[in-house]
């Protein structure tokens, strides 16, 4: 065993030696980041992705609202309207199984950037579309760009903000998404009173020029670079770092960087998240996004449509599904608060209980008191869950394969947001309003299982020593 010291000990196999100067930059790096103390400057990096993650927010949210009377103008059967919303969710499905791996190989802002360019075009085609299936393609490559900026933008968070405030920043990021539902609700509801749904797609694309922002300020990860072993790249982004934060403090000197013992694995790409001390993490990750995915879209995606079908009017049912969906504000602050007080797994069992009996009881409201509160409740924790989903995500995986890691989960989320609106579709004839309901709490709950059985605490911890 050879070792390599930088404040403590950095160790190797024999095998993996030629690695020693890359793991040693790695290591040195990371313990750089670490030590930062949080200024003004992270949070704008922070500001500027999750601005970007409101507006891709706004357009996958937006479906809810328009589903009634997309399948009006068309003239869809239930289960048409079913397939057609789940066309999102199978560009996501591409989306985030491909984003990790071209992030982990070609780096977090780029991807990113790409990612941005896709969901702008795929909106606009959305408001364009003359025929149902050209709206479903275009569906199609909305979600392909929204699939690959959620698990990139999880991965450039988690690696530029310290262990310490990690989990409550990702969370954070994560309440962009209810803020962004509600916004697009609200254009919804106004775009619905002066024009038809085509331009409520239109108007949502346009942001995508953010991007140029995110190009001009968004330095590169440098973790991500020291990682693929560009040590000169890695130092230039990290000393670039520094200096700006040492304008915000006003001079001085920052604390020393005390590096961390990191294991340098010689695979890469998706082997690794199968292997001795991954696994179960992996296994865990995927019945989670698998189940929870399935639940929550299958009934968001849904809200509107099935207001509607209780007999209220379009407007009116924007309306409650806005107003339901303001819960998932406190809902996402009262996560941020818990994951860092608690810890990620308590704060994700409690949150997927909770949906699960919301969704019960939401089912069987017999007036309209009872639905608003239950759905209140439902979407309170709901979101909740998102934002402990998004922190506990990528903490478990290293480096070099997080966007990977991260992605495939998502990916694997997202056969779940496939199935789920689908299934609904069909289901609902037959079984009616309770018994979507019921398949979503039963989703709900079997996630809560996995986590319970098979997760593991990971707050307060360095990403390195989660992933070594």
């Amino acid at each position: 065993m050879s070792t390599l010291t930088t404040g403590r000990s950095i160790e190797f196999p024999r095998s993996l030696a030629d690695s020693t100067a890359g793991a040693a930059q790695t290591a040195a790096i990371a313990a750089r980041l670490e030590r930062l103390p949080l200024t003004s400057y992270q949070r704008g990096l922070f500001a500027i992705i999750a601005t970007a993650w409101f507006f891709d927010s706004m357009d996958l949210g937006a479906l809810t609202f328009v589903l009634g009377p997309i399948k009006q103008t068309f003239g869809l059967s239930t289960s048409q309207t079913g397939l057609l919303s789940s066309m999102s969710f199978l560009g996501m499905f591409a989306g985030a199984a491909s984003a990790g791996l071209l992030a982990d190989r070609f780096g977090r802002t780029r991807v990113f950037q790409v990612s941005m360019i896709f969901w702008g075009v795929g909106s606009i085609l959305c408001g364009l579309a003359p025929t149902v299936q050209s709206l479903a393609a275009a569906r199609v490559l909305l979600g392909f760009g929204m699939g690959m900026e959620f698990p990139v933008a999880q991965s450039m968070v988690s690696e530029i903000i310290p262990a310490r405030q990690r989990g409550r920043y990702i969370a954070l990021l994560e309440g962009f998404w209810p803020l962004g539902f509600v916004a697009s609700g609200l254009l919804s509801f106004a775009v619905l009173s002066l024009a038809d749904w085509h331009w409520v797609f239109i108007l949502q694309g346009l942001p995508a020029i953010f991007v140029l922002i995110v190009r001009r300020y968004v330095p590169e990860s440098p973790r991500w670079l020291a990682s693929r072993g560009d040590a000169a790249g890695a130092e230039l982004v990290m000393s670039g770092i520094e200096q700006k934060i040492l304008q915000k403090l006003g001079g001085g000197t920052l604390p020393a960087p005390s590096p961390e013992k990191i294991d340098v694995r010689m695979s890469r790409g998706v082997k690794t998240l199968f292997s001795a001390g991954y696994g179960r993490r992996t296994i865990m990750l995927w019945c989670l996004w698998f189940f929870a995915l399935l639940g929550f879209y299958g009934l968001t995606t849904w809200l509107g449509a099935l207001l509607q079908a209780k007999g209220f009017p379009v407007t009116k049912s924007v309306y409650y599904t806005i107003l339901i969906s303001l819960a998932g504000i406190p809902g996402f602050l009262t996560a941020a608060w818990m994951i860092e007080a608690m810890g990620r797994k308590a704060t994700l069992v409690a949150t997927l209980l909770g949906a699960a009996l919301s969704c019960y009881f939401y089912g069987g409201a017999t007036d309209q008191t009872q639905l608003i509160v239950a759905g209140l409740c439902m979407q309170f924790c709901s979101f909740g869950m998102w934002s402990a989903l998004y922190a506990y995500t990528p903490e478990l995986y290293p480096t070099h394969v997080r966007a990977t890691g991260t992605g495939f989960a998502s990916a694997v989320g997202r056969i779940g947001s496939l199935i789920g609106p689908t299934v609904i579709g069909f289901i609902l004839p037959t079984a009616g309003q309770s018994g979507v309901f019921a398949l979503g709490a039963g989703a709900f709950a079997l996630a809560a299982l996995a986590v319970l059985v098979l997760g593991e605490e990971t707050r307060g911890r360095t990403l390195e020593s989660i992933s070594h």
